[in-house]
């Protein structure tokens, strides 16, 4: 039996098919990225995970002229390095850097924290915000 020229297989609704599957599949994955699909997640006793949000952050800033202060108070670079050694990682530390100051000043206070091992989600770059 042969197949005439003029007759073929028909992928119209093949493709039919697969542009339905390809459009179920974008939309659940552009929901399982964006986070709307809604979980209920289990709950634990706060025994062991107390928020300290009554705890003041640390406040270091570097000032135009490179000066760095640490809770308004001003160190040189070798008393912010015992300091830095002596607070617990995972306490909040809050960066302020001047537009106008060096970018040494920044690469130093970051590097000394990094050093120590404070943990990253406890240290936050203050930015003006448009």
């Amino acid at each position: 039996m042969k197949i005439k020229r003029g007759d073929g297989l028909n992928v119209v609704p093949f493709i039919d098919v697969m542009l339905v599957l390809l459009a179920l599949v974008l939309s659940i994955s552009t929901f399982v990225a964006q986070g709307k699909i809604k979980v209920e997640v289990p709950s634990a006793s706060q025994s062991q995970q107390e928020k300290k949000e009554d705890e003041k952050p640390i406040s270091i800033v570097v000032t135009n002229d490179d000066k760095i202060y640490v809770d308004d108070t001003e160190m040189d670079e070798d008393k912010l390095k015992e300091y830095i050694s002596k607070i617990p990682n995972d306490k909040m530390v809050n960066f302020k850097g001047d537009k106008s100051s060096t970018l040494d000043k920044f690469v130093f206070v970051i590097n000394e924290l990094t050093k120590k091992g404070h943990e990253s989600d406890k240290f936050r770059i203050d930015a003006k915000r448009d």
